[in-house]
């Protein structure tokens, strides 16, 4: 095993062995696995925790009963971490598991039309390779506590009643290792944060309002590290809500039950529990369905260009205004729509620097559709904060895959383009503030020089004092041709292979579409050509940096 894997306890050498396997980008999927882990081990079975990235062929031989908890990344995806194991049980290599007993956990955005699909890709390929199925696949929503509980109790019957009732007892308690941070605010009890600053960083003539909030948590008791998000809980505009409910054959008072918080008006729900914004393939399906609207019907079963263009143009308001629910009561109504998530931003800020602060690089969304300006619900909100008296609910969301190095000696390579810079602010004001001696180098891109270059006075000064070594910029609008991050870190790749070979930390945060599959294939190239090695041994030296933690991705 791994020096990542690690025996939780040291039962009866008789018992079968629980192999806990998690592949996770936000980290939801590391915390239901440690839960998991801790309590089966507290009842004596023997458990493993591995994450996916550290998985081998021999682990899964020597498996005896395997739970997988994984998220599906972008539209059916698997984690980047998670990638090399899902690659061996697809491939010719992948093992005969006729000897495993197993179980998967996928989590998920209903949001894309491939809805935990990297869930329901493991649990056939485990099943197809002689896998025998412990219990059922539990697929989750963005919302995933109560269904990530019932499959947990379901599993836990599965090995036994006395592990059943610990298991109970540690999901529903949460990670305790983190309770003084993680259970106190939680995004059903939010803290709620007094706005200290809400600072617009883009120039007069940006194309983007991009802002710097500064929030109070003096009494919160919220300790984050570098690299950690924070999370807002969400609340539509009430005028976006009345505008839907004059298209709905149905008034706001009346009753609905949606989860298990009871009842409570459909104006409520719409203002704090639904999604409301824009609509997606798999909603215009549902409601298609439950309405029996013919021509929506027929758009959703034609072409899917078509159907992909209108559901881009749309929000909810502007499908029920063409295709009227008068066929649905209120519930009905409400239990197609998804859980109004909240959004998570990365923390701008070193709790060792501003004590009693936590700060945000948020970019506001903005545009306009069908003639009708759009704004994004949480961003949009920030964006037109008053700091009198003005408060917002958060809650720590703790981002273990994305850390600062463990030696302060060690060098760090970050990549940012846009908000992706906001960690590295944090970053850099960590290793500020405990001195650390290693090198740094920003990688910063955005549209233009004079409007768009965040933070741009901190990082000089940065540079000024030393801490940070090197200060590469790609401004993509500045000059006739595009020029992004990757061009800049292959203008420099020489010494950037240096740097990656005395060991330095390698970090990218940002758009996951195009960015960042940009800047993997940068560094590809970068290791083949100055290290001397052939893409096949470029692509498993990069990939032994992100198994070694020295290459770490907080993509979104």
């Amino acid at each position: 095993m791994s020096s990542n894997s690690r025996a939780i306890t040291a039962p009866d050498p008789a018992t079968p062995t629980v192999s806990v396997l998690f592949g996770s980008h936000t980290g939801n999927s590391e915390r239901l696995a440690r839960q998991i882990v801790d309590g089966l081990a507290a009842r004596g079975l023997r458990c493993t925790l591995l994450d996916m990235l550290e998985c081998r062929k021999v682990h899964l031989q020597e498996a005896q009963i395997l739970l997988v908890v994984v998220s599906t990344h972008g539209n059916g995806e698997p984690p980047e971490r998670a990638l090399p194991l899902f690659e061996l049980l697809c491939g010719r290599k992948a093992p005969r598991l006729d000897h495993l007993k197993y179980a998967v956990l996928a989590l998920g955005d209903s949001t894309y039309e491939k809805f935990c699909e990297t869930g329901r890709q493991f649990d056939e390929r485990l099943e197809a390779l002689g896998g025998a199925r412990l219990h059922p696949r539990g697929d989750c929503d963005v919302d995933f506590d109560l269904p990530a509980r019932r499959w947990i109790d379901g599993v836990a019957d599965r090995l036994g009643p006395d592990a059943a009732a610990r298991v109970r007892a540690e999901a529903a308690g949460g990670d305790r290792r983190s309770a003084s941070v993680s259970i106190a605010h939680t995004r059903k009890n939010p803290y709620l944060a007094p706005v200290l600053a809400n600072l617009r960083l883009t120039a007069a003539g940006s194309t983007k309002d991009v802002r710097h909030v500064e929030l109070a948590i003096e009494d919160a008791n919220i300790l984050y590290e570098p690299g950690d998000a924070l999370g807002i809980v969400a609340r539509n505009r009430a005028a976006d809500v009345a505008a839907l409910l004059a298209h709905l054959p149905f008034g706001g008072d009346a009753p609905v039950a949606i989860d298990t918080e009871g009842a409570t008006s459909l104006h409520q729900a719409l203002l704090e529990r639904c999604e409301i914004g824009p609509v997606t393939v798999a909603f215009l399906r549902r409601y298609a369905q439950a309405t029996q609207n013919g021509a929506l019907t027929v758009r959703v079963n034609g072409d899917a260009g078509e159907l992909a263009a209108y559901v881009r143009a749309r929000h909810l308001l502007d499908v029920v205004a063409e295709h009227p629910a008068d066929a649905l009561d209120a519930e009905s109504f409400v239990k197609l729509l998804r859980p109004l998530a909240p959004r998570l931003y990365s923390i701008a800020s070193s709790q060792r620097a501003t004590p009693d602060e936590v700060h945000l690089t948020v970019a506001t969304v903005e545009y306009v559709t069908l003639a009708r300006a759009r704004r994004g619900v949480v961003s949009g909100s920030l964006a037109d904060l008053a700091l009198d008296d003005a408060a917002i609910p958060v809650y720590l969301h703790r981002n273990p895959g994305f850390r600062l190095p463990p030696d302060p000696a060690a060098a760090t390579v970050m990549i940012g383009p846009g908000t992706g810079v906001a960690p590295y602010r944090a970053f850099l004001a960590e290793r500020a503030a405990v001195g650390a001696s290693g090198r740094n180098w920003l990688f910063f891109g955005d549209r233009s020089f004079e409007t768009d270059f965040l933070y741009q006075a901190e990082w000089l000064d940065w540079r000024k004092r030393g801490l940070l070594a090197n200060m590469d910029v790609a401004f993509s609008r500045d000059q006739p041709s595009k020029r992004y991050v990757q061009h800049r870190m292959i203008e420099r790749g020489a010494e950037l292979w240096r740097w990656l070979e005395d060991g330095a930390y390698l970090y990218v945060c940002g758009d996951a579409e195009r960015m960042a599959p940009d800047v993997h294939r940068a560094l590809i190239g970068i290791v083949e050509r100055h290290g001397g090695r052939s893409l096949e041994d470029a692509r498993e030296y990069v990939l032994d940096l992100q198994r070694e933690r020295r290459y770490q991705r907080d993509v979104y």
